[in-house]
């Protein structure tokens, strides 16, 4: 896919209806010549629009206004390409616990939670969150997880956890600053909630900080693995991650959590890991694919707000 139906694809899939302000940004660099081009001197994996315009939130740029946008990223592109380049979309959004939930709590309890691609480990904590799926709510405390849940009875207790531990190529620790400054400016200009949401669940984490190891999630993936407790469940799981790693990669990757024990759930893009069967999504906004073990199981939104059973 070229840059430019790449920024205006984000406007109409990902953006519109969710954020107005990267819909228009996005529209306009799909339009833009001088950044299109700028951005094709990085690699497609670089080019990505939430990667562009977090980079330029946290440097401080401009994003409400596309020409004042323009003018920015322009006159600093050393500084914002060699963000790009070092930096990743690592968008730890515990919303996204809110469509896990489900299958988690169905699983054999106590569980053992092991996450590829953690970021800085914020849906290592489901168990502490609480959820509101319409009139029912389930657990207690900070945040407030709302998701709008069609064909699944949502589950009456949150489940049991005995150890969580994730594994990333660049893990980001929620008692630095800077780490979380990074995470605030992934999240959406209009999106005041999910920023209380981030507090809220940094908090929980710095509190109790999980095991974050760095690595690579074919090769330390099984040592990784044999370090859960025995007597509870293992789960690998992963949200929206796998689009950052090369097709081979993946293949491996599902070749490799396949061989272990336990249990695996997945929640990517139908077009990142793809199934032989699936019902038609429902609307045209971008959904991703809830399995467990390789059945697929339900259409989820990317930051958790809803989903939709068909499993």
């Amino acid at each position: 896919m070229k840059t430019a139906e790449r920024y205006a694809e984000f406007a109409a899939r990902e953006a519109h209806g969710v954020s107005p302000v990267y819909e228009r940004l996005s529209l306009a660099v799909s339009r833009d010549d001088e950044t299109l081009a700028l951005l094709d001197t990085l690699p497609p994996v670089k080019q990505q629009p939430n990667l562009l315009f977090g980079v330029v939130r946290f440097l401080g740029g401009p994003v409400e206004d596309p020409a004042a946008f323009h003018d920015y990223t322009v006159a600093n592109w050393p500084a914002i390409e060699v963000e790009m380049r070092t930096r990743a979309t690592q968008t730890n959004e515990a919303g996204r616990c809110a469509v896990l939930l489900p299958v988690l709590a169905a699983l054999p309890q106590p569980l053992a939670l092991l996450e590829v691609g953690a970021s800085a480990g914020l849906c290592l904590y489901p168990d502490r969150y609480a959820y509101r799926y319409g009139d029912q709510t389930v657990g207690s405390g900070e945040p407030v997880l709302e998701c709008a849940a069609t064909g699944v009875v949502p589950p009456t207790r949150s489940p049991s956890v005995v150890w969580r531990a994730g594994l990333d190529l660049n893990p980001l620790d929620v008692t630095d600053p800077a780490d979380v400054a990074w995470l605030d400016a992934l999240i959406w200009p209009e999106h005041a909630h999910r920023r209380a949401r981030l507090r809220a669940a940094a908090a929980v984490a710095a509190a109790n900080p999980p095991l974050l190891v760095r690595g690579d999630l074919v090769d330390d993936l099984p040592a990784m693995a044999a370090r859960a407790p025995a007597g509870a469940t293992l789960v690998v799981f992963h949200s929206s991650v796998l689009y950052q790693v090369p097709e081979p990669r993946r293949d491996a990757f599902a070749e490799t959590v396949r061989g272990l024990p336990g249990h695996w759930i997945a929640n990517e893009a139908p077009d990142v890991l793809t199934y032989d069967a699936l019902p038609k999504p429902p609307g045209v906004a971008l959904q991703n694919v809830l399995a467990l073990d390789g059945t697929p199981l339900a259409w989820t939104r990317s930051h958790g707000q809803a989903i939709s059973w068909f499993g």
